[in-house]
């Protein structure tokens, strides 16, 4: 995740095509048809299945808040603010009847609880929620909590109420257990009204202590119906996509403001109420998007990550700190002969996911339910490192991991920009090392994207792969938020992406970034799918991203306009593939043009195609045209037939498209 800092100027984007450049048709060019051609069976490039992928970061509340589907916010009262996100409401309040304990030297990872006395009359402590708590009528609620009582004597009324106060869902709770020792227990009720700003209420009732902790609440509706999950509308969408990897768990988490604040994997496995909840990154990162109610619970940790992996078909892409804090903020770094640590992060990593059951991690990854390797094949070292620093420990981490896993692969940063002094030394260097991948990230205007879609196709071919693992057109700073996602920057990423795919053997792996954000707590715009507590909704990058990953094809094929790669020629931007297990040539073609274009595409070589194909296009005339909660698909394919003369096909491309033609064939 880039930062916005003055080392470049990432939001300088333009809000009209006419500012480009590129050259607009006019309207008597667009009524002769141009003649593209495509070599059908002239394999220029092999697609890898992974190509197209997804990157989730913890940023704009997309995990706690988000992604994650727990409803309390500061369920174990580890915030700064010990009583953050919590109230206590009743008529008179009597001094240290309520207490924060903090027992650090007995469970440095959950330290504080909350003490509860001899309540006289009832009382209520009541969360507020990630912005509120998002309440469907008719669902099942699932209430737990960790407690300590010597004798019994305490009710818990259990309460969904809404902005007026009325009870939208109740149930009860009454601690059964007595002792010294902590217990869990749980219940369930369901809700009679939808609201997408409630609150959740525990009335305290009769005469006696008790002390409480972890005190959660979550919708049945979870991903899979897994206790403690994830939200289904928000995996669905994943789903949807195929993705071909997911890269976590971010950015510039896994740095961390400073190495104490730094992303530790072997922190977020095992028991929720054993996961170490630290402050997120980008709590305090912009003033003007402050968001000190921001931390990391892990209740999504790394286990999750790899099992939300496995079951949507994807591979899972982790990224570990390499020893060094973000070079913006703190730029701490651990030094050489401390480095150990960290690379055994690395080596123990592969072996939870890896590892055979006899393994002190694969034993841990089959206690944790899951006895089959996650079988991971690759990961990155460092995010947005750059300098001879990161050189030094990126040599450490290769030559350790690769002694003991010859065959795994390593993602190695290549700084914050895709230019300059810092890129080059980093590109020039790992090139001669010999790296596997090297990790690309690019947060730029438009027209940027637009004039950088022949950017691979004089990289070499041999050597280093390219995985562009964050990248998004940032319009105009005066666009904000959720606007930020407009028809514009997608088609501008389409048009990129054409580039991407067309040396789809330089470039292996792409990502769009961020994936979340939440449309009442984001930090970063744009962002591929926006949230509010009840519902998701796909922007104009996620429709051209879900393009692209399901289409992606086995076999790039030669598709060129007077002889030329089709790199912004009167607007256009153009790449084809063969999917040989589905039997379809398919052709990506974005119009930047405001004028429609009328194409003739000739279709050389031996396969035998049929005479109907279908057209998914995307087009909108406006190029500030959104999708949002009200309209979420006002940007999205529209499907229509497209009818081959032999091996002709005559189409016109509207204004401001982006079209996938996917003709089938008979070998």
């Amino acid at each position: 995740m880039k930062l916005n800092y003055p080392v470049k100027s990432v939001f300088s984007a333009c809000l009209a095509y006419a500012s480009i450049g590129i050259g607009y048709i006019t309207e008597v060019q667009a009524q002769t048809a141009k003649v593209i051609k495509v070599k059908t069976d002239h394999t220029i490039a092999k697609v890898q299945p992974n190509m197209w992928g997804v990157f989730f970061e913890d940023i704009n509340f997309g995990a706690d808040g988000g992604i994650y589907a727990e409803l309390i916010k500061n369920r174990s009262f580890e915030f700064a603010k010990p009583l953050m996100g919590w109230s206590i409401q009743r008529k008179k309040q009597q001094e240290g009847e309520i207490l924060v304990v903090n027992r650090k030297e007995v469970n440095t990872a959950n330290p504080r609880y909350l003490q509860v006395k001899k309540q006289t009359d009832d009382f209520e402590l009541v969360n507020e929620g990630f912005k509120g708590i998002g309440v469907k009528k008719g669902l099942r609620y699932d209430f737990s909590l960790m407690y300590r009582q010597l004798k019994p004597g305490v009710k818990l009324v259990l309460m969904l109420k809404d902005a007026n106060n009325k009870i939208i869902g109740q149930g009860s709770l009454t601690p059964d257990q007595t002792g010294s020792d902590w217990k869990k227990q749980s219940a369930s009720f369901t809700a009679t009204e939808t609201d997408p700003k409630a609150k959740f209420s525990i009335l305290f009732q009769g005469n006696g202590d008790i002390d409480v902790d972890m005190i959660s609440l979550f919708p049945g509706d979870t991903w899979k119906n897994r206790p403690q999950g994830l939200r289904a509308d928000m995996v669905q969408l994943l789903a949807d996509m195929k993705p071909g990897f997911i890269r976590f768990p971010g950015g510039c988490i896994v740095e961390g403001t400073d190495l104490a604040n730094r992303y530790q994997w072997k922190k977020t496995i095992g028991p929720i109420e054993n996961r170490q909840l630290i402050v997120n990154r980008w709590n305090m990162e912009f003033a003007n998007r402050a968001a000190p109610d921001y931390y990391q619970s892990f209740g999504l940790g790394f286990f999750e990550y790899f099992q939300l992996a496995e079951d949507i078909g994807s591979d899972a892409l982790p990224i570990l700190n390499c020893g060094m804090a973000c070079q913006y903020n703190s730029a701490e770094v651990a030094s050489l002969d401390e480095l150990d640590p960290y690379v055994q992060d690395a080596l123990d990593l592969i072996e939870f996911a890896n590892g055979d059951v006899t393994t002190k991690w694969g034993k841990m990854r089959a206690d944790l339910g899951h006895p089959k390797p996650f079988n991971l094949k690759m990961m990155g070292v460092g995010n947005e490192n750059w300098g001879p620093q990161y050189l030094e420990r990126l040599a450490i981490f290769t030559k350790a991991i690769k002694a003991k896993y010859p065959n795994f692969k390593l993602i190695n940063s290549s700084g914050t920009d895709p230019q300059g002094d810092r890129f080059d030394l980093l590109n020039t260097t790992l090139r001669s090392n010999n790296a596997d991948f090297i990790d690309e990230h690019y947060y730029r205007p438009a027209d940027w994207f637009l004039k950088n879609a022949g950017r691979y196709d004089n990289y070499p071919r041999n050597g280093s792969k390219v995985f562009v693992g964050e990248y998004a057109v940032h319009a105009n700073g005066n666009i904000t938020g959720s606007n930020k996602n407009n028809w514009q920057s997608a088609l501008a990423s389409a048009s990129l992406m054409t580039g991407l795919e067309r040396n789809a053997d330089v470039v292996q792996m792409a990502s769009y970034a961020p994936l979340f954000a939440h449309i009442d707590a984001w930090q970063w715009a744009p962002d591929m799918i926006w949230v509010d507590n009840l519902k998701s909704y796909g922007t104009p990058d996620y429709y051209v991203q879900k393009q692209f990953s399901t289409n992606k094809g086995t076999d790039v094929v030669s598709i060129t306009l007077d002889e030329k790669n089709i790199t912004g020629q009167d607007g256009l931007y153009a790449s084809a593939v063969t999917d040989q297990t589905k039997k379809e040539l398919i052709i990506k073609i974005a119009n930047n043009s405001d004028q429609a274009q009328n194409i003739d595409f000739d279709l050389e070589g031996k396969l035998k195609l049929k005479s109907k194909g279908i057209n998914e296009e995307i087009a909108n005339s406006n190029l500030n045209q959104l999708n949002s909660f009200e309209n979420p698909e006002a940007v999205s394919p529209q499907k229509n037939t497209v009818n081959l003369k032999g091996k002709k096909l005559n189409i016109t491309l509207k204004p401001y498209s982006f079209n996938v033609i996917k003709i089938p064939f008979n070998q």
